[in-house]
């Protein structure tokens, strides 16, 4: 739908009169019944239309009374044609998302972005034309953007296209892997991912403190906001609930501990203790693949870091442990030592080409004579061509599947055990946001109600002329409070949808809407909204 030049710096508000239909003659008198005489003549008048909309969108920022009054005189005309429509209307929760389950570790790779970089993608994201919100959860087997779209179809297009520029991957090569999802669905899945229950690894507990970052980050950037926060909050809940009352985390493995068994599969039997480990990177990942190569045995390994001091904790946790500390620039002296080299660190550049590995020497025959390497960082650390090395052999988290796919009818067990408890969380979810519906209009009968009180009290007031004490002042003050508050509380009561009764959301809704026909409310509501969309583009 086009739309008038007069928008030109202000996109969000094109989308607000783009959903208003006011964008074009033949969209307003086809789909919408034309109201004021003004508005008809508005959808006739190509000239009009522009120079209304250019006072709705210029004036709102006129700091004197004047302008201010037209401004406000333009909206009017906006709030007529379409108030009803668009305070029932909201923005949609959508999921743009690649996963190890859709998508190659080569293209997830590409669209990582580090954990550092997330405020500075949130205001990205929220810089686009019709998204209000966003959060970013990136981790070795998935990239997943979440928003708050004012349009579905225009937010997705807009969110991939922001992924293609900063990848470098096509639109049309994202858009065959990706997964989109939206509103209860998305809340579904990132409920679900929070429980471990999309892992590769069923149950396994990174992921949950991978969610609880995100929330943690996006404390205090704007665009992290009130729907999506509390989207990745009530997830937390679900996760730690779910591990809570069921035993999906019981057995359950992680990446890391994954990463230990693929190459003791890959490894001769009876060289599973002697086999020399070397492990790159001493992070969470780094220090888990040491726990659990401690857990099948090994005693000895060195560990390669950029500090020391990493390590040494680590040490000081496995008394009894051979762990040898190496500097950075001596990896590929290490790794020619090392018969299975494992790398978790956050370089976004490989530290093993086949240049690198072709130089070192052959395996030891004890293992089979290769030298295994085992990737699981995202982006990667070990290049793809390493696997041409005749005496190497190349495993990233994608081939991590062939080691979880033994216990799938246990796993499954356990999962529809988490589902339940997913299901009932998510309808209180759903409910909490529904509820975010009815707010503007609660604030809006409240200051209604407390005007009308004022004006009365200070009529009140005159006519009890000046000699009247503090506390009879008091006593006025407190009744017109009480008699405001107690009649409020019926309709308030009827706004209110948070699950804590049997009253449905569409009884809510309508409740709402009939005080808004009935106090004139939604007129005030929209203004806001408008106002606000205007000052976000200053």
């Amino acid at each position: 739908m086009a739309v008038s030049s007069a928008f030109v710096g202000c996109p969000k508000l094109e989308t607000l009169l783009n959903h208003h239909n006011l964008s074009s003659s033949s969209s307003s008198t086809s789909q919408t019944p034309l109201g004021l005489n003004g508005v008809r003549a508005f959808t006739r008048n190509n000239r009009n239309r522009r120079g209304l909309i250019q006072r709705a969108r210029c004036e709102l920022s006129a700091s004197d009374s004047a302008s201010n009054a037209a401004s406000i005189s333009a909206l009017e005309q906006l709030k007529n044609s379409a108030a009803d429509r668009y305070t029932k209307e909201r923005s949609s929760i959508v999921v743009i998302g690649l996963s190890i389950h859709t998508a190659p570790v080569e293209m997830r790779e590409k669209l990582a972005i580090p954990e550092a970089e997330w405020p500075r993608a949130i205001g990205e994201l929220c810089g686009l034309n019709h998204i209000e919100e966003a959060a970013v959860l990136s981790t070795c087997n998935r990239m997943e953007i979440y928003v708050l779209a004012l349009s579905q179809h225009r937010g997705v297009k807009e969110v991939t296209e922001w992924m293609s520029k900063t990848s470098g991957i096509p639109v049309s090569e994202i858009c065959q892997h990706r997964f989109l999802l939206y509103n209860k669905d998305a809340t579904q899945h990132i409920f679900e991912v929070s429980a471990g229950l999309d892992s590769l690894v069923l149950g396994e507990g990174q992921i949950l403190a991978q969610v609880k970052q995100v929330v943690k980050v996006g404390q205090g950037v704007n665009g992290f906001g009130r729907n999506i926060s509390g989207l990745f909050k009530h997830a937390i809940t679900v996760g730690k609930r779910v591990r809570t009352e069921t035993n999906i985390a019981a057995g359950a493995v992680s990446v890391s501990s994954a990463a230990v068994e693929l190459a003791l599969m890959k490894l001769p039997q009876s060289s599973h203790t002697s086999a020399r480990m070397l492990i790159i990177g001493a992070g969470k990942m780094g220090k888990l693949v040491i726990k659990h190569l401690v857990a099948k045995g090994c005693t000895k390994m060195v560990v390669v870091n950029r500090s020391e001091a990493k390590v040494t904790a680590i040490r000081e946790e496995n008394p009894g442990i051979e762990i040898i500390y190496r500097p950075l620039d001596e990896v590929l002296a290490s790794a020619a030592e090392a018969d299975v080299v494992f790398t978790s660190t956050a370089s976004e550049t490989p530290l093993f080409l086949k240049e690198h590995v072709e130089n070192l020497p052959p395996g030891r025959p004890e293992v089979g004579g290769l030298r295994l390497f085992v990737d699981i960082s995202v982006p990667r650390n070990v290049g793809s061509c390493v696997n041409e090395v005749e005496t190497a052999r190349v495993y990233n988290v994608d081939d991590l599947k062939e080691v979880v796919a033994a216990n799938k009818e246990d796993r499954m067990r356990k999962a529809m055990e988490a589902q339940a408890i997913i299901t009932e969380e998510s309808g209180q979810f759903e409910a909490w946001r529904d509820s975010l519906e009815t707010v503007p209009t609660i604030k809006k009968l409240r200051a209604y109600a407390e005007r009308i009180r004022v004006a009365e009290l200070e009529k009140c007031m005159s006519k009890m002329g000046d000699d009247i004490n503090k506390k009879t002042t008091r006593a006025v003050d407190d009744l017109s409070r009480g008699i405001v508050n107690r009649f409020l509380h019926g309709p308030m009561q009827h706004l209110r949808c948070d699950g804590s009764d049997s009253r449905t959301l569409s009884e809510t809704l309508e409740n709402m809407h009939a005080l808004n026909r009935m106090y004139g409310l939604e007129k005030d509501i929209l203004e806001e909204k408008l106002k606000a969309m205007v000052g976000q583009q200053k």
